[in-house]
């Protein structure tokens, strides 16, 4: 693995991120990935090799081990896993194009010309529902997983004792599965991880949306003050308001006159 592409990447995913987004990526790399790659390869490694069953049926072993282990856990982990930070690189991606995007314009206009984007970082515009469509897709892997695992075994728990008939098992016979408790635990600690991150995404959308529902309502209540004052100040000055008319042609001269 190249750690140093690695932390190029994350350092440009957490640069554009709020608060909630740098716990979020934290979460993933470090109770996630980190925990992926160091202990849930070797809790897995032998699962195939140490499942047992009372029979010597040739095949029987195979197909039981099929049947309750259709996909295996660190396969459909590590999907997750990409499916997950991906969107991520999408909003870096958007920010590059910005910033070509300005960097063409300067070349072509020159740099004393105005810019396009105040900050290419900033979310606003098609930025702004680039971050939020992640974080919704995020949300939507997040949960897709969590219940795929469920569908898939049965429920998060694994039995010491599991029985198959399989075909073409002779009978009903028991299998073993190596070191379930361990692989229960590890299984709970990525459902469990799975969850804060679908949190951690929904209070961030939450965040992004009811702060741009405050700048609105600001920026709302900022103009409705501002033609408050015009129109007070008009009221109050009527002779502003007849001298601007009079400079526009839309009030006679001899008006004027008259009001003095």
């Amino acid at each position: 693995m190249n750690w140093a592409f690695l932390q190029g990447l994350l350092s440009g995913v957490n640069k554009y991120s709020t608060a909630f987004g740098r716990i979020w990526l934290s979460v993933v790399f470090l109770f996630r990935i980190m925990v992926f790659v160091v202990a849930a390869e070797k809790v897995w490694g032998d699962d195939q090799k140490d499942f047992t069953c009372n029979t010597a049926q040739p095949g029987c072993h195979n197909v039981c081990y099929d049947h309750y282990f259709p996909i295996s856990h660190i396969r459909l982990w590590a999907l997750q896993l990409i499916f997950v930070t991906c969107p991520s690189l999408l909003v870096v991606l958007h920010v590059a194009y910005r910033e070509e995007r300005e960097r063409k314009h300067r070349a072509k206009n020159g740099k004393a010309c105005s810019r396009l984007y105040q900050n290419t970082g900033k979310k606003r515009g098609g930025l702004w529902w680039t971050y939020v469509l992640s974080l919704v897709f995020k949300m939507g892997v997040d949960g897709s997983f969590v219940f795929l695992v469920y569908y898939l075994y049965e429920g998060y728990d694994f039995p010491t004792l599991i029985k198959c008939s399989e075909t073409p098992c002779p009978n009903v016979v028991d299998c073993f599965i190596s070191r379930p408790t361990e692989k229960r635990l590890f299984t709970l600690f990525m459902v469990v991880t799975s969850v804060v991150c679908i949190l951690l995404s929904l209070c961030e959308i939450l965040y992004l949306v009811g702060k741009r529902c405050h700048e609105r309502i600001q920026k709302f209540k900022g103009s409705r003050q501002v033609a408050r004052a015009t129109s007070i100040h008009s009221t109050k000055n009527p002779n502003l308001l007849l001298d601007g008319n009079q400079q526009r042609g839309k009030v006679p001269s001899y008006a004027v006159s008259l009001a003095q």
